[in-house]
């Protein structure tokens, strides 16, 4: 089967760091591995060392460019100077991609099985350089459960923080955590974790984001994203005997360490529940200053699901209700009778970040492709964001998306994204950068990720980024970044030694 229409995109390819090849990533022999060790490795090295008869592809310069774009015409039209032939015509142009992915992936020094959620990381020392601010990094708060997700200030200087498998609780101003605030929903904190290295946990029935009110200095209120849990609910959790879980947010508020006067704001249907994991969940959320609560739903039923493209569903989806539940008037659809009218945009995948932009009105947010493909996008209502139709990433073992559906579409009715990351570094969450601290960053977008351990800043102009910079690596998995209130940036970094709050501060030399 083939899509009629496809998306065809210049991936930005973010600066690859230039080490020796020993230092690289070893490669990941899974079907697209094997592409490569069958076709390529006698010339290039199993490790893409590069041998007598090919040059290295991983720690140096290529000659013609090491784009993805210009890594599939070199694999596509060959260089018979040099004794390589050309391709495109033997593999297919899915294959062709795959490769050019791969080469890119090993050049990074990670690639796409790089999740190890047991990795440990040393914080960089010192003054970090970059190319607008110098500045530091200390550790703010420590003793953090290993799976960490949400940071969210509250006026009064502290923090809010979720850890996805134990709760909320409440970080002072000198980075002491309280303990846990009781009567919140029921967390879980079992697992279906594989014990093979390579596995992130994959629980179902975690607590997600933490939001305050804008006003919550006034009405103490307080908005939790969570993973609502139930057995036997549904055919699904009956026919798997499973237990089964979905998106839900509430409301509350915090008296004397426990949550009280709880109120539903969104809740999806049981018969939308599903066994698969609370990691796909998306589990952001954000509250605008007119009054209204923005969250995601990642592709809970599954990635290549269609439902994703229905608006009759619930995954795949950014929502938009009232601060107190209300379905808005103007919400796109909400005068169609077959769709649900809490939907903002759809046609996406696990969208990690969420971010409303109250100077310009913009809300961003960040999603993870497979291999290849991640996106920073500009959300607008009623626009399709072309999940699973259009990506240009592959899937995980190098086969083509597009090519597993047969689907009509109009390209015009996809909404491309702001930014494409090839390969995937798993950015997580965004902030657009005000405050007085790093001025020159004023309007910036600053980005985490997951798999790149890394820290990036773009800047924006009528919509296409005209400065992207790699501000720090090695940081750990960045699950959430934030501001303080006096304007420094926080990230929330999660491995197996345990999570910390780390604050990123301009330096004074």
């Amino acid at each position: 089967m083939a899509i009629t229409n496809k998306l065809v995109t210049t991936a930005i390819l973010l600066p690859l760091l230039f080490v020796s090849p020993s230092s690289f990533a070893q490669p990941q022999y899974g079907a697209i591995g094997d592409l490569y060790l069958e076709n390529c490795s006698a010339c290039h090295g199993n490790s893409l060392e590069g041998t007598p008869l090919g040059l290295g592809l991983v720690g140096v310069d290529l000659p013609n460019g090491s784009s993805i774009e210009a890594l599939i015409k070199s694999i596509g039209t060959g260089n018979p100077e040099k004794d390589m032939p050309a391709w495109s015509g033997v593999m297919t142009p899915a294959q062709i991609q795959s490769l050019a992915i791969y080469i890119v992936e090993q050049r990074s020094g990670y690639s796409y099985d790089d999740y190890n959620i047991r990795a440990t990381f040393e914080l960089p020392q010192g003054i970090q350089k970059s190319e607008r601010h110098d500045f530091a990094l200390e550790v703010f708060a420590a003793d953090i459960d290993p799976l960490p997700f949400s940071i969210r200030p509250i006026p009064d200087g502290r923090l809010l923080l979720s850890e996805k498998k134990r709760g909320l609780s409440i970080v002072s101003t000198d980075g002491a955590k309280s303990e846990l605030i009781s009567g919140t929903p029921r967390i879980f904190n079992d697992s279906t974790m594989n014990n093979d290295g390579r596995a992130l946990d994959r629980g179902i029935g975690w607590i997600q984001d933490v939001v305050a009110h804008p006003d919550y200095a006034s009405n103490g209120w307080i908005y939790i994203y969570y993973g609502d849990r139930c057995d036997s609910c549904n055919a699904s959790s009956r026919e798997n005997d499973q237990p089964a879980s979905m998106s839900k947010i509430v409301r509350g508020r915090i008296n004397d360490g426990e949550w009280v006067d709880e109120q539903t704001i969104w809740a999806a249907d049981l018969s939308h529940y599903t066994i698969l994991t609370d990691l796909i969940i998306g589990g952001r959320m954000v509250l605008d200053d007119q009054g209204y609560v923005y969250f995601t739903v990642g592709a809970k039923n599954g990635f290549y699901d269609l439902g994703i493209q229905d608006l009759a569903t619930p995954w795949g989806k950014i929502h938009r209700v009232h601060d107190d539940g209300r379905i808005p008037e103007d919400n796109p659809f909400v005068a169609d009778e077959n769709a649900l009218p809490s939907i903002w945009s759809f046609g996406h995948r696990v969208a990690q970040g969420l971010r409303y932009d109250t100077q310009t009105g913009n809300l961003w947010s960040t999603e993870h492709g497979a291999r290849g493909g991640d996106e920073v996008n500009l959300i607008l209502p009623g626009r399709n964001y072309g999940w699973p139709l259009t990506t240009t990433g592959v899937d995980y073992d190098g086969s083509s998306i597009q090519d597993k559906f047969d689907v009509q579409f109009d390209i015009n009715d996809m909404q491309p994204p702001i930014v494409e990351m090839t390969p995937s570094p798993a950015i997580s969450n965004l902030i657009v950068y005000r405050g007085s601290k790093f001025p020159k960053w004023e309007g910036d977008l600053i980005v985490g990720s997951l798999k790149a351990n890394t820290l990036y800043r773009f800047s924006i102009e009528d919509n296409k980024p005209v400065e992207r910079e790699v501000l720090v690596q090695g940081v750990g998995r960045i699950r959430d970044i934030t501001l303080s209130a006096d304007g420094d940036i926080l990230l929330l970094t999660e491995s197996a030694s345990g999570g910390s709050i780390v604050r990123l501060t301009p330096s004074t030399d």
